[in-house]
């Protein structure tokens, strides 16, 4: 009675190594880092590794190792200076193949980290940054579908002339006929070609046809929508040089946008937000722009734009090529020491720029830039999302000569707008506007703060709940508190293993558990008390105290597992982070006081003959 077979006992310990080796990395503190990541799908090699090493020598730089890790070279400092004055260096030499961003790297010796030994994964709130929560404005995405299919249906239809004419009515596109027939040929014809457009209900009269968008068509716009956006966020953020970021849906229109390290919120918003692209249109040379405004009529085939100082100018409606074909763009200085942008093309955009300048040699080109943008604004004390477009000429030079694929744009008004234009067009533009609706900044001085006062809230509770635990259970109790600090051991190794991301509710959560966790073993100490009253056999009253409180324990435990686990299923950010460490606590606390806390009574008093219990 109360004895655990060897191979038992041998278990335990053995779960107990596991668990104090994986929860050993966090005892290690970090060094100050640089990480550099292939852009795209470029990857780190040996031959730029040796390149950043020769780099750093050459210019006395004191660092303590560089090496590749996860496709990564991780060079660590011993101060900031040193990580500072490097990443201006690296950021010089290296060609844009390579993103190079601040970081904080794990010092945990080779030996455990070659054993899979990785220190728990801190959350913003831990560690500072940057949280954007931004909304996409799918209702941009059904205006933008209904274009698309507007321009399809034309096209579609032109071809048999089958259409007299085609509108828009809000959400419906509206075909008139001149006879019966060719409504029902066009019937078939888009049935065939475009089998998302189906005929609304109650829309169709006599010699018209109204059409709307399939419900199936619009939800995968939507979502085609929000996962371009979410790919375009993580260009840009990898553009921004931003370590470690989280780019995630949240719901169906939703996007979690986390910088750790970013500071600067203006310049993150700025590019994070931007919906931009730029247009190349010809100037129309033919009529005058003073004319057109002053009649009212603008000439066919041509469209009024202004420059940003308020200039009108008339461009052709036709475009000759967008930032859609464009490849790389970086900011620079042009000859006469102006901000700039050089520019290359795709093959495609090449060739009609090449077609477009062999043509119109000694005529003006111009460069558009177009910014959407929306914003919610309270009108009568509701919120009222409002969106606006800006098209602003960036300038309008002469061709003096032919070229297709490269070239630069000129005109800007400053180097950061060059910057800001050449992240932009070289990560893409946005499918759809998106508006900041959450933003939070959390400082490096307040994330430590943060992790001082999570420490300090759970030690204090494991103090006070030790004190306790002896005081009132002497033996036993103390029994209890190596089971609790073995709990605690157990949960930060499994949070380090999984690496399951540490914030402040998580944090609340290893708290409660810490109070919690001797719930069970209160319960079974107090059942042994019972049995010591009604037999004066220890070793009985022990079994019985362990084996009669174990259905109470598990039911009010798997309980409150439940409620975790709905927490985590449908809460967010703070509230998933509070049920992991809740659920995983649960469990950890049960096998501890139950399992470990009997395996220690066992070896204790197991087997022996006792006259008074020490409980």
């Amino acid at each position: 009675m109360n004895h655990y077979a060897g191979w038992k006992n041998a278990l335990i310990v053995f779960f107990l190594f596991i668990s104090t080796l994986y929860a050993i990395p966090n005892l290690y503190g970090s060094d100050l880092a640089i990480q550099i990541t292939g852009t795209g799908d470029y990857v780190v090699q040996e031959k730029d590794l040796k390149s950043i090493n020769e780099t750093l020598s050459e210019n006395s730089v004191d660092y303590k190792s560089a090496i590749i890790e996860n496709n990564n070279v991780l060079i660590r400092f011993s101060d900031s200076k040193s990580q500072l004055t490097s990443k201006a260096l690296l950021k010089d030499s290296l060609n844009r193949n390579y993103v190079v961003a601040l970081n904080l790297a794990p010092s945990i010796p080779q030996w455990l980290s070659s054993l899979g030994g990785r220190a728990m994964s801190l959350g913003l709130d831990l560690r500072g940054g940057v949280h954007f929560l931004l909304e996409v404005d799918m209702n941009a995405v059904t205006a933008m579908a209904m274009d698309r299919y507007y321009n399809e249906l034309r096209t579609t239809l032109r071809e048999d002339k089958l259409y007299k004419k085609i509108r828009k009515d809000e959400d419906i596109l509206v075909v008139s006929f001149k006879t019966e027939e060719l409504k029902n040929e066009a019937k078939k014809v888009i049935k065939s070609d475009l089998p998302d457009l189906i005929i609304a209900e109650g829309s169709e009269q006599a010699l018209e046809l109204g059409l709307e968008i399939s419900s199936s068509a619009q939800a995968a716009a939507k979502l085609s929508a929000l996962k371009q956006n979410i790919t375009t966020l993580r260009n840009r953020v990898n553009e921004l040089g931003v370590a470690e970021p989280i780019i995630q849906q949240q719901g169906t229109e939703r996007i979690v946008v986390q910088l750790p390290g970013v500071q600067d919120t203006a310049r993150a918003k700025e590019i994070l937000g931007a919906v931009a692209t730029i247009e190349f249109r010809m100037v129309d040379e033919k009529n005058d722009v003073q004319t057109a405004i002053q009649s009212g009529k603008t000439p066919a085939g041509s469209k009024i734009y202004k420059f940003k100082d308020g200039r009108p100018l008339l461009l052709k409606t036709n475009v000759i090529t967008t930032g859609e074909n464009i490849v790389d763009a970086s900011s620079s200085m042009d000859e006469n020491n102006q901000p700039s942008v050089s520019i290359v093309l795709d093959s495609s955009g090449g060739r009609s720029m090449l077609d477009t300048t062999k043509e119109f040699i000694g005529y003006r080109m111009a460069v558009v830039f177009i910014e959407n943008k929306v914003e919610t604004v309270l009108e009568e004390g509701i919120a009222v999302k409002k969106r606006s477009k800006t098209q602003d000429i960036i300038n309008a030079a002469t061709i003096q000569g032919t070229f297709s694929n490269r070239f630069q744009i000129t005109g800007l008004d400053s180097s950061r707008e060059a910057t800001n234009l050449a992240l932009l067009l070289r990560a893409g533009s946005l499918s759809a506007p998106v508006e900041i609706i959450e933003e939070r900044t959390i400082g490096p001085s307040l994330g430590a703060d943060n992790i001082q006062k999570g420490l300090i809230s759970v030690l204090v509770g494991f103090a006070l709940v030790l004190v306790f635990m002896g005081w009132r259970y002497r033996v036993f109790g103390l029994v209890a508190n190596l089971a609790l600090t073995i709990n605690l051991i157990t949960i930060v190794s499994i949070l380090s293993l999984i690496q399951a991301t540490l914030t402040l509710p998580g944090i609340a959560g290893i708290v409660l558990t810490v109070g919690m966790a001797v719930d069970a073993n209160v319960l079974i100490f107090e059942r042994v008390k019972e049995e010591l009253k009604a037999t004066k056999n220890i070793q009985k009253a022990i079994s019985a105290g362990y084996e009669k409180a174990l259905l109470t324990i598990a039911d009010a435990n798997i309980t409150t597992l439940i409620a975790s686990i709905v927490l985590f299923s449908f809460g967010t950010g703070a509230i998933k982070g509070f049920a992991v460490t809740l659920s995983i606590g649960i469990i950890t606390s049960m096998f501890t006081a139950i399992i470990v806390s009997r395996a220690v009574i066992n070896i204790i008093y197991g087997g022996k003959k006792i006259e008074e219990l020490a409980i």
